[in-house]
């Protein structure tokens, strides 16, 4: 028979991961009949914490657990990199995990390295969590005194240490820079609307053209969930039926596609468009023509969660704080 977890308690009395938590804990915050119905249940279901959880609750055993949405993300390497470095740096151990975007995955990941694994998390949210909006997991990891410090894509209504990019100002500096070399239609193909960060680049990106007086054309503007984006090139082409002088992408697969159209259809590469794109990975440096690029720092980021997260073990910071790092755009060949 399956061991029952607090998810299915909670599950079962449709509240949150949390309030079993305390419940089961004597919490004041919990009303005494709430309490006893869910014990009850409990007892009923043979319901057992974790006791080497719970022997370690006052101990540290040096170790960070990272959650990543995917492996094959060339930011997501950079920021493990920088993690990696600082924690070593410090005496600790990392695990890494990965959630594959999926919502389940990151709360069975989370439960399973809180039972004593690890000391806290280092996590960018999963694609299907910032979907349907369930942070529950997030918070019992925070009420059983396991911190945890979210980078890139974040959840503002959890009060946790958090490390950000400066997404809307990354679309806005593209869009001035673009502007300021002679380009007037300057299209922005995303992949990851469903993302706070896809919409903070999106909204940027209409920002930059409002401040620089350039006229919104939705016919060459792609928004999509990352899904779909399988076959990059089929969904990019229809943006080569209309005008523009310039493209925003919201990663290098998709400037890639579109490098790969424009030199089929002999537009010149940038004298007639200029191509930027997020992140500044390997494919950047190895395409033809190689590709400029808005560099998010993911090793700097990856090393400021680390500090962060180890300061708040270490010196039991209560407080917590929110970091962002600026980015560049780093020029190769295809844009002006």
């Amino acid at each position: 028979m399956k061991k029952i977890t607090l998810k299915d308690i909670a599950n079962h009395f449709n509240v949150s991961i949390s309030t079993v938590s305390k419940a089961l804990n004597d919490s004041p915050e919990i009303s005494k009949t709430t309490s006893e119905e869910i014990k009850a249940y409990a007892k009923e279901k043979n319901y057992t914490p974790n006791f080497n959880a719970l022997s370690l609750k006052n101990q540290r055993t040096k170790t960070i657990g990272i959650i990543i949405p995917n492996m094959l993300n060339y930011y997501f390497a950079q920021v493990l990199k920088g993690i990696e470095k600082t924690a070593t740096s410090k005496g600790y151990k990392i695990i890494t995990c990965i959630s594959n975007e999926s919502h389940q995955k990151e709360v069975e990941t989370i439960e399973m390295l809180s039972t004593g694994v690890v000391d806290g998390f280092i996590l960018s949210v999963a694609e299907e969590t910032e979907a349907k909006k369930e942070y529950d997991h997030f918070i019992s990891s925070m009420d059983k005194e396991i911190p945890l410090v979210m980078f890139d894509r974040v959840v503002e209504d959890i009060d946790c240490d958090k490390v950000i990019t400066n997404d809307f100002m990354a679309s806005v500096n593209a869009v001035n820079y673009l502007k300021n070399k002679g380009c007037k239609k300057i299209a922005f193909v995303a992949a990851n609307m469903d993302l706070s960060v896809g919409k903070l680049r999106y909204d940027g990106y209409l920002a930059g053209l409002k401040n620089n007086n350039l006229e919104k054309d939705d016919t060459i503007i792609i928004t999509t969930h990352e899904m779909y984006y399988k076959n990059h090139e089929a969904v990019v082409k229809p943006l080569f039926n209309q005008t523009f002088d310039a493209i925003i992408a919201s990663n290098e697969s998709v400037a890639i596609a579109a490098l790969k159209i424009a030199q089929e259809k002999g537009i010149k590469i940038p004298n007639e468009v200029s191509v930027l794109a997020f992140s500044n990975g390997i494919l950047a440096r190895h395409s033809n023509p190689r590709l400029s690029t808005i560099s998010q720092h993911g090793e700097i980021i990856g090393e400021k969660a680390a500090t962060l997260l180890i300061d708040k073990l270490e010196n039991k910071i209560t407080t917590t704080t929110s970091e962002t790092v600026e980015t560049d755009i780093v020029l190769r060949e295809s844009s002006k």
